[in-house]
């Protein structure tokens, strides 16, 4: 049956039609005002989202809008919105970090005392349901043009075998010509190592032994004490420690290579958090060996998460240097090494290796660590996988583990050329890695090309795609106000109804509990087409209904009395009613998402039976298709209608 405009809207239409008639010269406006009062009504009426499903913007208090850089789903089902300085340099100086837990079953906020600047770090779910989160910001970047001081990287050297050295915050470092610059941060070095040299004779006799010393070395950022070209060098130099005596200042010293008017990157932290979702407050545990900005946290079959790129403490991008977290002991070890650009996306597969599809999101040069491979991290090897079209433009791309996560195949969509490049791919292409030798092969394309595109697996086994920018952080008015769901089994796109809000740079979208989609953010350089007005940080929060929860009409399965711990290869049994007849079930791994990455969600297929009105589910056994942790348990009756989640914790 057709939908009639009411009475009220026809005298509204009428009225901006009168509008249009006086106003004249406004005429295009008027217009424009007409039209969207119509798009209002037809999205709103049950028809249109029973096929294409609805948005629904969230009534936040003041008080808790915030610059959501990052979010993540915890096991209680809030969300945790992390900003940070949320790339505000006034609230870096003034060290105003902000997180806000958002409970979207009640639309409740609540803020988180933030003990670092958690902008631009990583974050990654634990086996016990905490949320490891560790790197940020340790220093805002200086453009070029800008900088009025020289800095640089000064590596600070201990040959005290007995002790540590700790330098304070604005340590002054001369160099021989007398040229003095301050440490912008605290540094401790470690104290130097200790060992024995030894000489052995022909004649069997042997040199006493004698001691060794390896000096420690701890890096940290300098810049000039007076302002000017000249405190600039580009020869390497020791640098004596003001304000040490005696053997301090005879065992320790100052080396850089050269210091500059260039400008300055940001710069990383080693600070490592656990976000304790049932505290609902962060602790601290031991701090990376490595500070990261941009890093990729990801994690592994046995529960300890790889932190991976990322730039270091004095701005440059880690050569290769990767660590493992373990969360049984608190600590942080060396991982393999190897290079990758900023944020990169990397999958846990079957078998416990690593895939990158070559999606990441920023920083490093065009030529290096952008191909697409299957990395061993036991062999610390990398398979290049070939196939991939617009390989140069997999900056800003969404990339994931296409449903089920038996299957295998990883998807990368959208994307665009590296840095501030205006390229923008509508590309997407699908790898199957369990061919003998994978290779990517063409998906359907976007609707346009499409930065900073959120992806969002549901629990019928499509991919939800939103938002993103045709043009870098949205010049240009170029937001992409479009959605979309792709359907691995048919291989192509349909049409959802169009979000109201713009998503592109520093935006997230994750799955909710009750299968809807929560999206965040977005951080538009300019504010207009001409890109003369500058943007400001989108702080709404929108939320999108799938058409099939709006065909339901309350009408879903629920899962009653089961389990809430599984082991993997059990199989368990839960109560369901309501609903048609249940058809599919699935373990979903929360998301936690920033930068277009999002790399810790997974849907899992359980094999199904049932019985009367139970169901009864078996978990894989293999820990890299099903890490430890919490997972969202969801089931879909035959209409394609999900239950709302029940939590279960898989040891």
């Amino acid at each position: 049956m057709a939908h009639r405009p009411t009475r009220r809207f026809r005298k509204a239409v009428l009225g901006s039609g009168a509008v249009l008639v006086l106003a004249g010269l406004n005429a295009p406006a008027a217009l424009s005002f007409a039209h969207d009062q119509y798009h209002a009504y037809k999205i709103a009426q049950p028809g249109y989202q029973a096929r294409y499903g609805s948005w629904q913007q969230v009534d936040i208090p003041e008080k808790y809008r915030t610059n959501a850089i990052h979010a993540a789903l915890l096991h209680t089902g809030k969300v945790l919105i992390v900003a940070g300085s949320g790339n505000s340099q006034k609230h870096f100086d003034a060290g105003t970090f902000d997180t806000v837990l958002w409970d979207p079953a009640v639309n409740t906020f609540k803020k988180i005392a933030t003990p670092v600047d958690f902008f631009c770090g990583g974050h990654a779910q634990l086996p016990d349901g905490r949320l490891l989160v560790a790197g940020g910001t340790a220093r805002y970047e200086v453009l070029d043009g800008e900088v009025t001081r020289a800095g640089g990287g000064m590596r600070v050297k201990n040959e005290n075998p007995e002790k540590a050295l700790f330098l304070k915050k604005g340590t002054v470092f001369r160099s021989p010509a007398g040229v003095a610059y301050r440490s912008l941060f605290d540094v401790t070095v470690p104290r130097a190592g200790r060992g024995f040299d030894v000489t052995y004779f022909e004649d069997g006799g042997m040199k006493p032994w004698r001691t060794k010393v390896t000096a420690a070395e701890q890096r940290v950022f300098v810049e000039a004490v007076e302002p000017g070209p000249d405190s600039v060098t580009t020869e390497s130099a020791q640098y004596e420690i003001e304000g040490l005596t005696g053997k301090d200042a005879d065992n320790s010293y100052g080396l850089a290579e050269r210091i500059t008017m260039r400008k300055q990157d940001f710069q990383g932290i080693r600070a490592a958090y656990e976000f304790d979702a049932l505290a609902e407050k962060y602790i601290r545990v031991d701090p990376m060996r490595k500070a990261r900005w941009y890093p990729t946290l990801v994690g592994l079959g046995d529960g300890r998460v790889l932190a991976v790129s990322g730039l270091d403490d004095v701005g440059e991008i880690l050569a290769g240097d990767t660590e493992i977290y373990d969360q049984r002991t608190g600590k942080w070890s060396k991982g393999p090494f190897r290079y990758f650009p900023t944020y990169p996306a990397l999958f846990l597969t079957q078998g416990g290796k690593l895939f990158y599809p070559g999606a990441n999101a920023g920083y490093g040069p065009a030529d290096k660590g952008r191909a697409a491979g299957l990395w061993d991290l036991r062999k610390n090897t990398f398979k290049a996988v070939g196939g991939l079209t617009d390989y140069d433009a997999t900056e800003t791309a969404a990339s994931l583990m296409l449903p089920p996560v038996q299957d295998q195949k990883v998807m990368i969509l959208g994307g665009g050329g590296v840095g501030e490049s205006k390229v923008s791919t509508a590309r997407t292409a699908i790898v199957d890695l369990k061919e003998k030798t994978p290779v990517f092969r063409s998906g359907p394309d976007l609707p346009q090309g499409t930065r900073y595109l959120n992806s969002v697996i549901m629990p019928d086994d499509t991919v939800f795609t939103s938002g993103g920018s045709s043009d870098y952080r949205g010049r240009g008015d170029s937001n992409v106000l479009k959605a979309q769901t792709y359907h691995p089994k048919t291989g192509g796109f349909t049409a959802a109804a169009a979000p109201t809000v713009g998503r592109n740079y520093h935006s997230e979208a994750l799955l909710l509990p009750d299968g809807r989609v929560a999206t965040f953010g977005s951080d538009p350089l300019y504010a207009d087409r001409a890109n003369t007005r500058l943007g400001t940080f989108e702080q709404r929060m929108e939320v999108f209904t799938p058409a099939v929860l709006h065909r339901a009409r309350g009408d879903r399965p629920v899962i009653g009395a089961g389990p809430g711990q599984v082991e993997r290869g059990e199989t368990v049994t839960y109560a369901v009613t309501g609903g048609g007849r249940v058809r599919t079930a699935r373990l979903m791994r929360p998301s936690a998402v920033t930068h277009s990455t999002d790399v810790e969600q997974r849907s899992i297929a359980l094999e199904l039976r049932r019985s009367g009105g139970k169901i009864s589910v078996t978990v894989p056994e293999d820990s890299t298709l099903v890490p430890p942790g919490w997972y969202m348990l969801f089931v879909t009756d035959a209409d394609g209608v999900p239950s709302v989640a029940k939590w279960v914790e898989v040891g």
